[in-house]
């Protein structure tokens, strides 16, 4: 059995031609399989489409969340729902072809790899490219997961490593850094992303800086050690500046005015603030996993079965 996780929100206008390619992409390597629609609370007609296209491919199942639980959480149920041996990942904007899961599977299904990742050695279109290469350059260096660079939720697994990946229990989720994160041989196809079929893009320019702050504090010391550098700079600045008053008293050259002082009460005013921000976040995360909310409710599941 191969599952393949889609998950939706408001792709009323990419439903059909989504689900005809990723059924051709599928039946040209394997006739055992099954596609996981996991519509994560659209609020167009994507459920409906999903109905009417599931009458015509009867391996398709949709799975009906209550709300807009997120990407990463609709990816999450798709993972837990799945039946395959072997399960990939794709968004459902078409960015990601449906063609290239054959080459994937083959890697797998030769025992070359545990996990094949699609490597993005290229983006058509302008939107948003220089923001996303230059995310995935900052987070390869600061979170030392050196697997994860131009790679994103577009991929493959064998059963043994989707069982490990659906052990990561935390609500604030990042899956490529915790596909990477549970080891397990991992492998590559290189392909060019291609621009978006039809509609609006639902990963905005918010979203992506949200996801990407998701994915550098759960990995990454990074911010911690930027405020012990910002604190221990800022320490050395103002005792050379102490230094430099205590002298210029001395030999009477001190200038007379408050606005060296107040420019360091700002200065370590703001570093202080920055402080704040950063270990509010950590403490922001640690809320949220303490709550053991679920990441995901499914409202309908439609099986085989469902009418």
């Amino acid at each position: 059995m191969f599952s393949l996780i889609i998950p939706v929100y408001n792709e009323e206008f990419l439903i059909e031609e989504l689900a005809a390619r990723s059924v051709r992409a599928l039946e040209s390597f394997t006739p055992n399989y099954e596609i996981l629609f996991i519509n994560d609370g659209s609020t167009d007609s994507t459920l409906q489409k999903l109905v009417e296209v599931r009458k015509r491919f009867s391996r398709i199942k949709i799975v009906d969340l209550s709300k807009n639980f997120g990407h990463q959480a609709a990816f999450t149920a798709g993972l837990e729902m799945s039946l395959g041996n072997y399960v990939a990942m794709m968004d459902g904007d078409l960015q990601d072809p449906p063609e290239l899961l054959a080459e994937m599977y083959h890697k797998i299904k030769d025992g070359e790899y545990d996990i094949v990742s699609g490597k993005r050695m290229g983006r058509k279109g302008k939107r948003l490219r220089l923001t996303t290469n230059l995310f995935h350059a900052f987070f390869k260096k600061v979170s030392g997961l050196d697997e994860i660079e131009n790679t994103g939720n577009f991929s493959m697994m064998n059963r043994a490593a989707v069982n490990a990946l659906v052990q990561m229990k935390e609500t604030i989720r990042y899956l490529p850094g915790l596909r990477s994160f549970i080891g397990f041989s991992q492998g590559y196809v290189e392909y060019i992303r291609e621009e978006r079929l039809e509609g609006e893009p639902k990963m905005t320019l918010g979203k992506l800086m949200v996801l990407a702050a998701d994915a550098i504090f759960s990995f990454s010391k990074f911010p911690i050690k930027v405020c012990l550098f910002l604190g221990t700079l800022g320490t050395i600045v103002f005792m050379f500046a102490g230094i430099y008053v205590l002298i210029a008293k001395i030999f009477g050259f001190a200038l007379i005015g408050w606005s060296s002082t107040v420019l360091s009460i700002y200065f370590l005013g703001s570093i202080q603030l920055i402080f704040l921000g950063v270990v509010g976040e950590y403490v922001y995360r640690i809320y949220k996993e303490s709550q053991n909310r679920p990441i995901y409710l499914v409202k309908k599941f439609y099986d085989a079965e469902t009418e």
